[in-house]
């Protein structure tokens, strides 16, 4: 719901009418402008006119939506000088009523700003190739003007109260932005007048967003969202994942314009999202994963299920059968891809990731090799996929980048504690201050000290207890400095598509390997 303009900020009016230029008031009994300012108006104005009187009143009424009390048919009702109305009918009435005159201001100022819009009259016709609307919007905006109006909200509602109250969206959109800026600073101040926390990377390619807050919260912001002109042509309400979450799962906000929306290290006028393998639905994709598996006797197989994902993605969590290459940051991803060109040679290659972004431009890049036979990436991601098939092909957690580590859709526990090797999927990060790595460690390991990635980071966490300061030191954990940065993968590792491999072991740069930790730590007994 946008906020509403007061007759005395024609600057902004502009832009909060645009958010609604696709709404149809069918109601005809709109309000009837004093004739001086139809007098004002010369013989190309008057068409503007209708459209500005209309938009104006729609917005006016678009202001006044509150959610209908639970059980009721209708999803919507209205509030206004604290009444409240029930059907569209009586609200109209209401407006035309008791608020002619701001709705005269806002059409005179709506009118102001068309005028100085060139070819705007043009340009109202249906499906006419240019928008002045859009035109006016990219050059003549404010951020306020883009802001729900929440004033029938209390704060309570708005705060989530934890993870039970509230929700995390995670979307991303494709699309050229001439002003990255501007989308920036929008979003820094939708995100606070929300209450929501999380992660926005914009940059001239698109936005790519993690937030969470209250559920009210998160449905303001997919509405405000869908009603922008730069992206509601672009996206739809299902573009927009959901989990159970809040501004809890995050420290703080962050926005941010960067080159790339998710970092891949190519810059995208060399590889852009506009060349991306073919989607395919979860349906759809789960058929391919089903037919791909039935071949797995077959001696050679001519697909590769490729995750797309870093290495303590995968571990906890993976479709059957999978490549999943055990690299620690998706801007490895192209140099994995050239080290193993071979692999992918007239391969139909089926790709997947946590929402579907990293596969825009991965695909992209693997298409642009002129290598594969086809190319295909999994719509919405695993997140979409777990939707629609909890019990499919993926079995594990999904790995989410944010405080909760993981989504459970399933009971399957895929990966083990890398200490004792029990089964455990449950991340944490290592013990020793201001070590960023994740560690995958039993309750019973940890209670007997196994808390840190590998030795080194074990030793440094003893040094600084001991000196009780928290002075810096550089991270070289030997489970770091020991991985390979860009593995090389083996011909039949891909041709044999029962498990996928990983070298065990965890961590948000590199993680320790089983087989080391064994060597450097006493094997915990099992209690």
């Amino acid at each position: 719901m946008p906020s509403f303009t007061s007759p005395d900020q024609g600057d902004d009016l502009e832009a909060c009418v645009l958010r609604f230029s696709d709404l149809d008031l069918k109601d005809t009994r709109l309000i009837n402008p004093s004739s001086g300012l139809k007098a004002e108006l010369d013989v190309s104005t008057k068409k503007k006119y209708s459209f500005a009187k209309k938009k104006a009143f729609a917005l006016f009424v678009k202001t006044k939506e509150v959610p209908a009390r639970p059980f009721e048919c209708k999803e919507k009702w209205w509030k206004c000088c604290q009444q409240l109305f029930r059907d569209r009918i009586s609200i109209h009435r209401h407006v035309a009523t008791q608020h002619a005159d701001e709705i005269c201001h806002q059409t005179a100022s709506l009118l102001k700003q068309l005028a100085v819009t060139p070819n705007t009259s043009k340009g109202l016709r249906s499906e006419d190739s240019r928008n002045p609307l859009k035109e006016y919007f990219t050059c003549n905006r404010e951020v306020s003007a883009w802001l729900p109006d929440i004033s029938c909200f209390s704060p309570d509602e708005l705060i989530s109260q934890g993870s039970d109250g509230g929700e995390v969206l995670l979307y991303y959109c494709y699309r050229d932005l001439e002003d990255p800026h501007w989308v920036c600073a929008w979003q820094t101040a939708l995100c606070q007048h929300l209450s929501l926390t999380g992660k926005v990377r914009i940059a001239t390619e698109g936005i790519n967003g993690t937030v969470g807050g209250s559920k009210l919260a998160t449905r303001l912001y997919v509405e405000v969202m869908l009603s922008c002109p730069l992206f509601k042509d672009y996206m739809c309400k299902d573009d927009f994942k959901t989990s159970k979450g809040g501004a809890c799962c995050f420290p703080e906000l962050r926005v941010g314009v960067f080159e790339e929306i998710v970092p891949m290290g190519i810059s995208p006028n060399k590889i852009s999202y506009k060349k991306p393998g073919i989607h395919l639905s979860p349906g759809e994709f789960h058929k391919e994963v089903e037919k791909f598996l039935s071949q797995a006797n077959e001696e050679q197989s001519d697909t590769i299920l490729l995750d797309c994902r870093n290495f303590y993605e995968s571990k906890i969590g993976r479709f059957q059968g999978c490549l999943a290459p055990d690299i620690r940051k998706f801007s490895y991803f192209p140099s994995y891809i050239d080290k193993n060109l071979e692999l992918f040679r007239e391969k139909k290659v089926l790709m997947y990731c946590t929402g579907g972004i990293r596969c825009e431009r991965g695909s992209a890049y693997l298409k642009a090799k002129g290598v594969c036979k086809e190319v295909f990436q999994l719509k919405g991601g695993i997140h979409k996929y777990l939707e629609e098939f909890p019990d499919g092909f993926y079995k594990g957690k999904l790995f989410v980048f944010d405080e909760r580590y993981a989504l459970s859709y399933n009971s399957d526990i895929v990966s083990e504690c890398s200490y004792c090797g029990a089964p455990w999927d449950q991340y944490k990060l290592c013990s020793t201050p201001q070590c960023r790595q994740l560690i995958l460690a039993c309750p019973a390991c940890q209670r007997q000290g196994f808390t840190a990635c590998c030795v080194t980071c074990q030793d440094k966490g003893r040094r600084l207890a001991l000196s009780r300061t928290q002075s810096s030191f550089k991270e070289e954990c030997e489970c770091t400095a020991r991985r390979a940065r860009v593995p090389s993968e083996l011909p039949q590792q891909v041709r044999l598509p029962v498990s996928p491999r990983l070298r065990p072991g965890v961590g948000e740069d590199g993680p320790c390997s089983r087989e080391r930790q064994q060597q450097d730590f006493p094997r915990p007994s099992q209690s």
